[in-house]
């Protein structure tokens, strides 16, 4: 329809690996007279692209046929849940394939078609009865890994617990600070991997040694792999904190209520303001986007921004909540998402929404007068919302008494005089350790000025009256 273009606007040349989007070269019908997908189409014309350029032969089938069906997906995340445009990946952004038949571990080696046998550390041993459905070789910065997905039919899932039969619910509330706040007025601190003083500085040293490297040299890629390594042990320390994280608040209660956040949009670039042509500032998003006096940008706020994005990905609130959702899942519990839409802004005991009941990290309600603190409040909100859209039955627990250090005071009657004996009760003593004395207040001072103030009154030479 378009030559050898699957767009006439692009101008994308039509190839079997990569035209997905304008409709794949090839048999479009299968044998069973129904029409093949895109990517089944291409799929089919393997064996007569590796003929045409016979290098893709030492490529195992499998692998490029898993590497369609990505490109495949990628598309259609883009076309149907609008999930952004794919991007181009090279042979250095291209770092894990995966094999979907013929791969075989015995012992500490592993079989991979058209490369053979390869040695590894095998630090998870299959189970017997599981059979290997894929694996999936992944190139990191210290070294090559192996993740092998396997299956048993016999073992049943995981349980699911029904909306009727949740008892208890945490809200959670993400911040930066702490990186959670529980609506049990718990909070869990926040370690800030990347944000940290110490880590930015040897970062920054890192960055600077590989810019100063000579383009596509050995001393270039040997100052990245130093960055690259630092990198991922950052991420290491980051994954393994918040999978401890997701497991202490799943052990917490029945249920998980978060916010449905489009952490995406959390951390976009400000777009530049407009200006007239006299200069004064007018709506966002006007052109012209700069000063026509200075001819600069006007100032929009994305210096001051710069620094809540970085340390809005440092905690990776995404990352948090898959693995929130993933064990919870596993002990057979449930996740809630909510709107959070005013969830900072409400008051929890009369409800009333004011953006001005909250400053900065505290919450002082204008219509009530309830105070608290805005990320706790926010956490009680979330729950409250999820209880309300679910149509939770939950059961306040009643609070438990705290016992008194001092009782309290004895009521006399109107014919009693308030004296020692009457009004004495008996309280807890609290002792002072590693003390020598035994009773509070500091009477050696005292005796010390009460001797000085004797003897100046019995002093010899002072005149007696």
């Amino acid at each position: 329809m378009f030559g050898d273009y699957c767009d006439l606007k692009t101008k994308v040349v039509i190839t079997p690996l990569t035209c997905s989007i304008g409709g794949a070269t090839g048999n479009p019908w299968s044998n069973k007279g129904q029409k093949k997908s895109p990517v089944n189409i291409q799929i089919t014309e393997l064996p007569l692209f590796k003929k045409a350029r016979p290098w893709y032969d030492e490529i195992d089938s499998t692998v490029l046929q898993q590497n369609l069906r990505r490109l495949d997906k990628a598309y259609n995340n883009f076309f149907q849940q609008n999930k952004g445009f794919p991007k181009f990946k090279n042979r250095s952004t291209f770092h894990s394939f995966t094999y979907a038949t013929g791969v075989k571990i015995k012992g500490n080696k592993i079989y991979l078609p058209k490369l053979g046998w390869v040695k590894f550390y095998n630090s998870r041993p299959i189970p017997d009865g599981f059979k290997i459905k894929s694996v999936t070789v992944r190139k990191k910065s210290n070294g090559y890994y192996v993740s092998v997905r396997i299956e048993d039919k016999s073992v049943p899932t995981f349980p699911v617990k029904q909306l009727e039969e949740i008892t208890t619910i945490t809200g959670l509330d993400m911040g930066l600070g702490k990186l959670v706040y529980c609506s049990d007025c718990s909070a869990i601190d926040n370690p800030k991997f990347t944000t940290n003083k110490i880590t930015k500085r040897l970062q920054k040293i890192r960055q600077k040694r590989v810019s100063r490297k000579k383009k596509r040299s050995n001393n270039r890629r040997k100052a990245q792999q130093k960055l690259s390594g630092f990198q991922y042990r950052i991420a290491i320390q980051r994954e393994a904190y918040q999978w401890q994280t997701a497991k202490k608040i799943v052990q917490k209660s029945d249920a998980i209520a978060i916010e449905d956040l489009q952490i995406s949009n959390m951390i976009k670039r400000c777009k530049p303001k407009g200006a007239l042509s006299n200069g004064e500032e007018t709506s966002p998003w006007v052109a012209p986007k700069y000063d026509e006096n200075t001819g600069r940008f006007l100032k929009n706020g994305q210096s001051a921004k710069r620094a809540l994005n970085r340390l809005i990905a440092d905690a990776s609130w995404y990352s948090l909540t898959q693995k929130i959702e993933y064990m919870a899942a596993k002990s057979g519990k449930i996740v809630l998402r909510v709107n959070p839409r005013h969830t900072s802004q409400e008051c929890s005991v009369c409800h009333h929404i004011d953006p001005n009941n909250r400053e900065g990290e505290k919450f002082l309600c204008t219509n009530c007068g309830h105070a608290d603190d805005a990320n706790f409040q926010a956490s009680i909100n979330i729950k409250n919302k999820a209880i309300n859209q679910y149509g939770l039955n939950i059961v306040k627990k009643s609070k438990k008494k705290v016992r008194r250090d001092l009782p309290e005071p004895k009521q006399l009657s109107l014919f009693q005089t308030p004296t020692s004996e009457l009004t004495e009760t008996k309280g807890r003593k609290h002792y002072a350790r590693k003390s020598k004395r035994d009773v509070p207040g500091n009477l050696s001072e005292y005796a010390f000025q009460l001797g000085l103030f004797n003897q100046e009154n019995n002093h010899p030479d002072r005149d007696s009256s």
